[in-house]
């Protein structure tokens, strides 16, 4: 009894660790959206910390469990270092967008890990767990663009969430085998970020909904 207890501690932080990697990697990238638009640095930082939190806060509340960023400053601030990371660093990022193409897919894959690990810690079965994964992946996304006043790039051009259900399915598929997390952690990242890298090579695109005429 004792075991499992420490074995789900350690499991606990381990999540902490990625949530804290794709807060930062996500903040970067709202902050990026916010910048086309002139916003102020502080318009930029709460821009920055919605699209890092927003997906994570939705699915906690699904999950019936106080949103983590309530219980840890510390994303606040991951995003004001984000914040700062881009504003003494712009002048190189901007001829970078290699740099936040991974940025933004790694953390896509890690919050898919995460997504599905807490529901995975709280007994839900397969289809909430991927459901979970997925949600933590792309509301953020939703959220920055909507608060730019555009069209999210989800529902029009991007295949964004196709990665995210993939991941989180092989996460459950791996995790019935046993394998310790952070194995499962590295093949659900990858799975995510190959399939975005894919998707952008080859400009793949899910099928456009046609207007009545």
């Amino acid at each position: 009894m004792k075991e499992s207890v420490i074995d789900l501690l350690l499991q606990i932080r381990y999540v902490e660790i990625i949530e804290f990697i794709g807060t930062f990697a996500f903040a970067i990238n709202g902050i990026r959206g916010a910048a086309t638009k002139n916003c102020d640095w502080f318009g930029a930082f709460v821009l920055g910390f919605v699209t890092a939190v927003g997906g994570g806060t939705l699915r906690d509340l699904l999950l019936d469990i106080t949103p983590f960023w309530m219980l840890n400053s510390i994303y606040l601030w991951c995003t004001l270092l984000a914040l700062l990371f881009y504003i003494f660093l712009r002048e190189h990022l901007n001829h970078l967008n290699r740099f936040f193409f991974w940025s933004d897919s790694i953390g896509l894959g890690l919050f898919v890990v995460v997504g599905a690990e807490k529901a995975m810690l709280l007994g839900y079965n397969s289809w909430v767990i991927i459901s979970m994964a997925t949600i933590t992946g792309i509301i953020g996304g939703i959220l920055r663009d909507v608060f730019l006043n555009k069209i999210p790039q989800i529902f029009k051009r991007e295949i964004y969430a196709f990665p995210c259900i993939l991941g989180g399915s092989c996460f459950v598929f791996l995790q019935l085998f046993n394998f310790q997390l952070p194995f499962i952690s590295i093949i659900t990242v990858g799975v995510v970020v190959l399939l975005r890298y894919i998707a952008v090579k080859w400009d793949l695109q899910i099928p456009r909904l046609k207007s009545e005429r």
